[in-house]
């Protein structure tokens, strides 16, 4: 599986022949400045919830790919009004059989609405389970005993879990998610971007480590395989 970051929460997922895009929020970010979002290929597109640091590049990336956007319905509502004729609506606790694997969107607790300020239902992560490996992507989430229910379902090979702190969890409720959710990989993300989420990468690195747990931090344009 490889996975290339794009800033914030984007992350895209190469899974087989299908590329599937998380939160696209890549022109704004002055973090990601070198990225040529034109150049970005994805068959799929997941929105975890509304907000701008989240969406702001969905709509045209999705255009210039002729991708399906995945979100709850919402927004994809929102999207279908700008054009999108690709879509699948979601909500929470719904799973969906997709080229690469199958799609859950499970709970988070954050606010959710788009930019311009319209509705956007209730902020959600996703489990997606392909036939190599299973992982956690949680969105903007505070810590939640929720998240206990996803071992119960899942065999998690890792989790991309916010640790920015301010508007999500920090590094020290991520590391009790990782517990929650059985795993050792943690993917940090949501974390830099702004001046209240900016984090001292040695030291959470340092927090991961006593705790047990593998945390990867990826940089900007940099990809992996896992």
């Amino acid at each position: 599986m490889e996975i290339t970051y794009y800033g914030q929460s984007c992350f895209l997922f190469k899974i087989g022949e299908h590329r599937i895009l998380f939160d696209p929020f890549i022109s704004p970010n002055e973090l990601a400045k070198d990225i040529d979002v034109d150049s970005i290929k994805a068959d799929y597109i997941l929105l975890s919830h509304g907000h701008q640091d989240h969406v702001h590049d969905a709509e045209r990336i999705a255009k210039n790919n002729d991708a399906t956007i995945v979100a709850n319905f919402e927004i994809v509502s929102w999207y279908e009004g700008k054009g999108i004729e690709k879509t699948h609506p979601m909500n929470t606790g719904g799973k969906v059989t997709l080229p690469f694997g199958t799609v859950k969107m499970v709970n988070a607790v954050h606010s959710s609405s788009l930019p311009d300020g319209t509705y956007a239902g209730i902020a959600g992560g996703f489990v997606v389970e392909t036939e190599d490996q299973t992982f956690y992507f949680a969105g903007d989430t505070a810590l939640t005993y929720d998240m206990k229910l996803i071992p119960e379902q899942f065999d998690l090979d890792f989790a991309l879990l916010p640790i920015g702190d301010n508007f999500t969890m920090d590094i020290h409720d991520a590391l009790v998610a990782a517990d929650f959710v059985q795993v050792d990989k943690v993917i940090g993300m949501h974390f830099d971007t702004f001046p209240y989420i900016k984090i001292d990468h040695e030291e959470v690195k340092e927090v991961a480590q006593m705790a047990g747990k593998e945390l990867i931090l990826m940089e900007i344009g940099q990809t992996i395989n896992l």
